[in-house]
């Protein structure tokens, strides 16, 4: 009989097994739908991401899903970030999302007319990727050209855009998305257009990004890009306040005299022509007026102090809408006089 008891006791094991394996392996924690959100770490084992999973009460049993994921061999194919979980998965399915990276992607407004430091800055609140690591990448001419762009730099080549990043994601990865976003909107009808003004792709960028810092009004855009062009012509400087900030650490605020006067390669007071490189990343219709330009002979303008300008083509005409407009007020002009 002790044969057959023994024999007995195996099927019974084995069938213990099996039920339990099926439970942890076929089946869902429980059957009611309860989300987790679960952030997976970079670097996490698989063996920390199963203890995760269970103490969130998502699988039934750490030692089956490490034993799904070897069998699967997924154990270090999953992917990093923020997921939403709930009971009623299969282990199975968790494993899918987990390889597949189908994590919680959140959306992050990147408006016309940022810096890349307030780019990075905005990333980083956002919890996409860290400031400083956007700095980095920036600055880095090697990395400009891995993403096809002849550079010094990426300002100027972040395009404004709803983007949709994982928590976490390399910063590599955001850059990248941003750069080819710009690569998509500067289409081959805007390369032509810029080859028969004349124009690089830097040059066209910068004059971009300088308009689109001048002015938030699209009928303007093309009168202020008129105004640079007729300036460059004439060898005139551009003049603009925004250049002048651009290069200064640390702006307060206060645009003075003073910071005019200060000779940096982006002052366009001191120096002649376009900056060395963009100050803000424009959008589109900013790069569009900057190959654009209306057929106006205008050399000045100056706020009106309600988000519009004065256009003039003489510096008499000017200095009296200057003084219309600007008597009471702050001082705001860009260009303020022909040199």
């Amino acid at each position: 009989m002790r044969p057959a008891i023994a024999f007995v006791g195996a099927v019974v094991l084995v069938g213990t097994v099996a039920a339990y394996g099926y439970r942890g392996l076929g089946m869902p924690s429980q059957a009611v739908e309860i989300h987790h959100v679960v952030e997976i770490s970079e670097g996490a084992s698989f063996r920390e991401v199963a203890n995760l999973l269970a103490q969130k009460g998502l699988i039934v049993s750490p030692f089956w899903f490490r034993l799904l994921g070897k069998v699967q061999d997924a154990e270090r194919k999953i992917q990093p970030g923020e997921y939403d979980l709930h009971t009623a998965m299969r282990p199975v399915e968790i494993l899918n999302a987990l390889v597949k990276g189908k994590a919680i992607h959140y959306g992050v407004l990147i408006p016309e007319g940022l810096t890349a430091q307030q780019i990075g800055k905005l990333l980083e609140e956002a919890g996409i990727a860290k400031e400083a690591d956007i700095a980095r990448l920036v600055a880095d001419p090697a990395f400009a050209k891995s993403l096809g762009l002849e550079a010094q730099t990426l300002e100027g080549y972040l395009f404004p855009d709803t983007y949709h990043f994982r928590r976490r994601t390399k910063p590599e990865d955001v850059l990248r998305a941003m750069a080819q976003r710009f690569k998509a909107a500067y289409t081959p009808e805007l390369q032509a257009q810029a080859t028969a003004l004349g124009m690089t792709e830097r040059q066209v960028v910068t004059l971009a990004s300088i308009i689109e810092k001048e002015t938030g009004r699209d009928d303007e855009r093309p009168l202020i890009s008129a105004v640079f062009h007729n300036r460059l012509k004439k060898r005139y400087p551009l003049q603009s306040d925004p250049t002048v900030i651009y290069g200064i650490r640390n702006f307060s605020g206060n645009l003075t005299r003073k910071d005019l006067g200060r000779r940096t390669p982006f002052n366009t007071y001191t120096k002649l022509g376009l900056p060395p490189t963009p100050i803000a990343n424009p959008g589109l219709q900013s790069i569009q007026a900057a190959l654009n330009p209306a057929p106006v002979k205008y050399l000045y303008f100056v706020s009106k102090n309600d988000g519009s300008h004065h256009f003039s083509v003489t510096v008499a005409e000017h200095n009296r809408a200057v003084e219309r407009y600007q008597k009471r007020g702050v001082r705001r002009t860009a260009p303020r006089k022909a040199a």
